[in-house]
């Protein structure tokens, strides 16, 4: 399909512009006016309104405003107008005497004023929302020109809140705090015409409409200083030159790890990244993750609370940075640490290869004579020999079959392994593992350390560079509109060169960057299953290489769009279904354009809190890499059924429920329901129930599956919020398999599910099913294990030792674990690197494991068994 073609039909689709919000307080939301701008007294309205801001403390959804149109519209019917003309994210921090409203985000001026360039100058003005600002000379007339400028007319200014007009609107020079649940983005429509007049050749916008470019790849290793799966790792080499990149996998599989780890090498390869979110939360949640981890400062430029931190960096100026010799000593200290991995790693292998070839001499033990008559070379080294006697000694073998050769050769590496690990003690790999790991970690380190200096290396940072950051902090710090203007007029190639890496909303993205095709190297897309083609449109032709994150089996978009609506506009622009921005979500688009790498490792919950999940929506393909016996044992989730027949009786066994877990000292406790307002109604329960320092105490939050999309807890209680006589569709809603996903994957070590139904079939009576059980023990569904293994776990038996045979954990199976303990009988099958890949996963998750190769003890399982009763450690079962 053409691009223009394209954007023309997404321009077409695009909804309109939201609605005027005109009433702030609409829904009964609270509105508390305000004497100080910069403090809230403490009292019972403020403490809600700080206790709601703590159970929501991902959605930010509190805001100070100044300056209020207050008062009645009358022109066809009378509306409620209470609308603050400017307004900001905030937070309140408790103080001796009340709060302290803190920043959180951007200020910005009422989107009731549609003139940008005024807005933007409104925002401009000096000493705008500063502290003491509303009773500054000259903010009344401010203010004045931004209420006409709303288009509302306005009869008079007053600083008294309390006598408000019933027929008329006017302005309250006076602050005020209140509530934000729906922010409503502008319309796109324009804005993807005016791209359409662009050359968007070579960017990902073009590769994932059309044909995805196809480059060399680079093959060269993958080096971070994160640790890495293979799945992962093939995940940062496809970003280094494909076009079109797509990572799909279940939930808690670290999809968000995988970001980093190749944004940080895409950065350190010279090149930028721009990383587009859902929401200003997931922003800061990758911000701090790319925090921890060395490389480029990132840049927030959109409505997130770090912003401020960043502005005040750049404006401090960058030193001096790394030169060009230093960089180059990085490169072979790196260089200097990998050749120690390889090292180390090549001693594992050589010991796993003997350990592999003697086990075979069994095999041979009965043909050896008859192999050593024929081919005695092979037995006495002088197949190997140069010179003379190995030329004799080969030619010889000429008149023997090539296959009796090649057994003869097998066998002789047979015995000379098994006389070599008789003499040595056998294989025993304890000392090489601790060398090892060390050097993978200096291996870590130095690429971080490489990937830090060259982040703020001279090359990067010229003094254009350094002038664009010095704008780029006094765009930070500006109003959004103002800031809009500002970072336009900025010269991205310098820029993005000095600061590569840029985080924001897919929103923040078309309304706040410049629109310079291919202005970043690599775009990554987080959860693109949620993001429609409309908004994804114009951060893709922002790139020129595009990393899709997803999953399409947890919550996708909502479109508005009629299915008549999409139909026309695609026969009039004889568009594919490609277009159809109901039901393709900018994941499946770049599903279709190239392969997507399953991540399928989960790390986040017990067994049995993803079990079903894993079976239901993902048909037994997640490798659970929490699995142990301890936690495999536990029984994760209490369905808890309300004693009454109304939800005000489910929202009191809630109540309880949160009671008991905090008495058994559980923390971090996320409150979910599926439907609105009974998220409203358990919200209004803990606000009353508990003072905002405890809500803080206890990490308590609250909202419905759709609010929790991205986000975990150590502990979530579920409200269904259904009744035994609710018509299908409730059920069906809360039955749906995206929705459902989410609700029972958002707990990390236990989950609570408060229903008032007696049964359920379908979806719902399933899982309660499910969750009603005893958890099944999985971990040993691999064949029993045979040869030294099994005669191992017969000798442990008799010593009364448990034991637990081909025990899987995620994608990898352990030969026999006692207790807690694994014990590897002998080397992988699938050779040295899949044993090496092996020991590096259980050891990242926390296994104790313990080589026992049948050579340590001659082949004696008794031996091996009393040495191994030894290592047992007592079965811990967590709360």
């Amino acid at each position: 399909m053409r691009l223009n073609t394209v954007l023309g039909v997404l321009a077409e689709l695009a909804p309109a512009a939201g609605d005027r919000v005109l009433d702030v307080t609409r829904g009964g939301q609270p509105l508390v006016w305000l004497d100080d701008a910069e403090r809230a007294p403490r009292r019972a309205e403020v403490d809600r309104l700080a206790a709601l801001d703590a159970l929501h403390r991902d959605e930010r959804l509190l805001r100070r405003g100044w300056g209020f149109l207050a008062g009645e519209l009358t022109d066809d019917k009378p509306r409620k107008v209470r609308v603050p003309l400017l307004s900001q994210p905030v937070r309140l921090e408790r103080s001796l005497t009340g709060y302290r409203v803190v920043p959180a985000g951007d200020i910005e001026l009422t989107p009731l004023v549609t003139d940008r360039e005024l807005a933007a100058a409104l925002e401009a003005a000096p000493g705008v929302a500063a502290p003491g600002w509303l009773s500054a000379t000259g903010s009344t007339a401010w203010m004045q020109t931004a209420a006409e400028a709303t288009g509302i007319a306005v009869f008079t200014v007053t600083f008294d809140h309390r006598h408000l007009p019933k027929n008329r609107v006017v302005l309250v020079a006076q602050a005020g705090l209140y509530v934000a649940r729906d922010v409503f983005g502008g319309g796109l429509a324009d804005s993807l015409r005016s791209w359409a007049a662009r050359d968007l050749t070579g960017t990902a916008l073009a590769a994932i409409y059309g044909e995805p470019r196809v480059e060399q790849p680079d093959d060269s290793p993958v080096l971070s200083p994160l640790p890495l799966t293979d799945a992962q790792s093939e995940v940062v080499a496809r970003a280094r030159t494909e076009s079109i990149v797509v990572v799909s996998g279940p939930p808690g599989n670290g999809k968000s790890h995988t970001v980093v780890a190749a944004a940080l090498e895409v950065v350190h390869r010279g090149g930028s990244v721009l990383v587009a979110t859902q929401s200003p939360h997931a922003a800061e949640v990758l911000a701090a993750l790319l925090a921890r981890y060395p490389g480029p400062t990132p840049v927030l430029f959109g409505d997130a609370g770090r912003r401020a931190s960043l502005a005040a960096e750049l404006t401090a100026g960058a030193a001096q940075g790394p030169s060009e010799k230093e960089l180059r000593a990085d490169v072979t200290a790196v260089r200097s640490k990998f050749d120690e991995v390889r090292l180390q790693r090549a001693a594992v292998a050589d010991a796993l290869r003997l350990e592999t070839t003697a086990a075979t001499l069994e095999h041979w033990q009965p043909q050896l004579p008859s192999l050593a008559s024929d081919v005695p070379g092979a037995f006495n080294g002088d197949l190997e020999r140069p010179g003379l006697l190995g030329w004799w000694a080969r030619r010889r073998t000429r008149e023997i079959p090539p296959q009796r050769v090649a057994d003869a050769r097998a066998a002789a590496a047979a015995q000379r392994a098994a006389a070599r690990l008789a003499a040595t003690g056998g294989t025993d790999l304890a000392p090489l593992w601790p060398s090892l790991h060390a050097a993978e970690q200096a291996l870590a380190t130095a690429v971080g350390d490489a990937m830090r200096r060259a982040a703020h290396s001279e090359r990067r940072w010229s003094a254009e560079a350094r002038r664009g950051a010095a704008a780029l902090a006094a765009a930070l710090r500006a109003g959004r509109n103002r800031r809009r203007e500002l970072l336009a007029k900025l010269d991205a190639k310098p820029l993005v060169r000095a600061l590569p890496l840029w985080i924001g909303t897919v929103s923040d993205v078309e309304d706040l960057l410049p629109a310079a095709a291919g202005m970043f190297d690599l775009v990554v897309i987080d959860e693109a299953s949620h993001v429609d083609q409309i908004r994804a449109a114009p951060v893709l032709a922002r790139a020129r290489r595009a990393l899709v994150v997803g999953d399409p089996r947890q919550l996708r978009f909502v479109s508005f769009v009629s299915d008549v609506d999409v139909a026309g506009v695609l026969a009039a622009h004889g568009a594919d279904e490609r277009l159809d921005v109901r039901r393709v979500s900018t994941y499946d688009l770049a599903a279709g354009a190239g392969p997507a790498t399953w991540l399928a490792e989960h790390h986040r919950s017990t067994p049995h809190l993803i079990g079903f999940s894993a079976h239901r929506f993902y048909g037994d393909r997640i490798a659970v890499l929490t699995r142990t016996p301890a936690a495999e044992a536990t029984d994760a989730i209490d369905v808890v059924r309300a004693p009454g027949p109304g939800l005000a009786d489910e929202v009191t066994t809630v109540l309880k429920v949160i009671e008991d877990l905090v008495a058994d000292g559980h923390r971090g406790i996320g409150v979910i329901s599926p439907f609105r307002p009974q998220a409203e109604a358990l919200e209004a329960a803990l606000v009353a129930a508990y003072p905002v320092e405890r809500i803080e105490e206890l990490g308590l939050r609250v909202g419905t599956v759709h609010a929790f999309q991205g986000s975990e807890a150590d502990v979530v209680v579920v409200s269904l919020g259904l009744l035994p006589g609710d018509p299908a569709g409730r059920r069906r809603f809360v039955s749906d398999p995206h929705l459902f996903n989410v609700m029972i994957t958002r707990a990390r070590r236990r989950m609570v599910v408060v229903s008032s139904l007696a049964d359920a079939d379908g979806l719902l009576g399933d899982y309660l099913t499910y969750a009603s059980a005893a958890p099944a023990r999985t971990g040993g569904q691999m064949p029993v294990p045979t040869g030294w293994a099994a005669e191992l776990a017969d000798e442990l038996a008799r010593l009364d030792v448990p034991v637990l045979p081909a025990y899987a954990v995620g994608p990898w199976t352990i030969d026999l674990v006692l207790g807690e303990v694994g014990v590897l009988c002998g080397p992988h099958p699938g050779g040295p690197d899949a044993h090496l890949a092996r020991q590096r996963a259980l050891h990242q998750a926390g296994w104790q494991l313990v080589d026992a190769f049948p050579s340590r003890w001659n082949g004696d399982p008794r031996r091996a068994a009393l040495e191994l009763a030894a290592t047992q450690r007592p079965l811990s079962v967590p709360n």
